[in-house]
């Protein structure tokens, strides 16, 4: 059997808890050097790349900085920094809810990011813990959606961040939601949803396509009151944006969705007025690596159900 080259550490360290940028140049290639091959591959143009170059600030296995006329070698790894986005910072608290030397579980508000992506790097729930808990080797064993609140787990070893991620992909954690959405006496609860759910990159909704069903979700009304529904939503598998998916084709779009039914206009940076309703509520599994049973729960709540007026204005 081919065993897998190793992939040497980084020569960087961590910058305001987010991991230096790792590229492996490729086994074919017509470059003559690494700058060329750079400069065809990231989006930042041949003058920022040069400006990087001379600066010292690309570097390769052994920490040293890459020259411009450095010769392409096939398999070889240089390591940067993105330059950090200018970001604002998300107003509200990130409580961990649970911590050993495995794992930590952290409570995550709206609007945060899981992990670093696009404009969202150094204020995210990741980079938030590796800083404030002094963990740079922590990972994220799974992710939420930035809109929704709940309950994330994070992993503290790499070696056993796979033990934690197959959990999620053979479908060993219980998963519940909890949404606030218009209440309709029309609609028969509780129901199991079935389809098919596609995401395209670079399009911002998942759609509903004829085929075999790849998303099942069962959606149960807890409670309703003065025409809106608290609901206990069952992911039994984990589709993009899946829930928000569901709900809407039930007739349920969930309140402060900015997708489903229809796309809305982006909000101004700094505008944290009415998240989308959708709590990741509890999660519960066998631990991978401990055996112990687990049930963790969110103590967060949906506004739009315990304070609508606060949250619709």
């Amino acid at each position: 059997m081919r065993r897998k080259p190793r992939i040497p550490p980084s020569p960087l360290p961590q910058r305001e808890g987010v991991d230096p940028v790792r590229v492996k140049l490729p086994q074919d290639g017509g470059w003559g050097t690494v700058r060329d091959h750079l400069v065809a591959r990231l989006a930042a143009g041949g003058g920022v790349v040069d400006g990087m170059l001379d600066a010292g600030l690309i570097v390769g296995a052994d920490g040293r900085p890459v020259e411009r006329d450095t010769a392409y070698v096939p398999g070889m790894f240089v390591w940067f920094h993105r330059e950090l986005p200018d970001e604002e910072r998300v107003p509200f608290a990130l409580d961990v809810v649970y911590r050993d030397e495995h794992i930590v579980v952290a409570d995550k508000p709206h609007f945060l990011a899981t992990t670093p992506r696009g404009s969202h790097v150094a204020e995210t729930v990741l980079a938030r813990l590796r800083r404030d808990l002094g963990i740079p080797a922590l990972g994220a064993a799974h992710r939420l959606d930035r809109l929704t609140a709940g309950l994330v787990l994070f992993t503290v070893r790499p070696e056993e961040r796979g033990a934690y991620q197959s959990l999620f992909r053979d479908k060993r954690v219980h998963k519940e939601y909890e949404a606030v959405a218009a209440y309709d006496p029309e609609v028969t609860l509780p129901r199991t949803v079935r389809s098919r759910i596609v995401k395209e990159r670079g399009i911002l909704t998942a759609r509903e396509v004829a085929g075999e069903p790849n998303a099942v979700s069962r959606i149960e009304l807890t409670e309703h009151r003065d025409g809106r529904g608290r609901y206990r939503l069952l992911p039994r598998t984990g589709q993009t944006h899946q829930l928000r998916v569901h709900m809407n084709a039930s007739g349920l779009p969930i309140l402060g969705d900015p997708l489903y039914p229809v796309v809305t206009d982006p909000v101004p940076a700094g505008d944290f007025r009415r998240p989308l309703q959708l709590l990741a509520r509890a999660l519960e599994f066998t631990d991978p690596v401990t055996g112990h049973e687990h049930r963790f729960l969110s103590e967060r709540v949906l506004t739009a159900w315990s304070a609508y007026a606060d949250w619709v204005q």
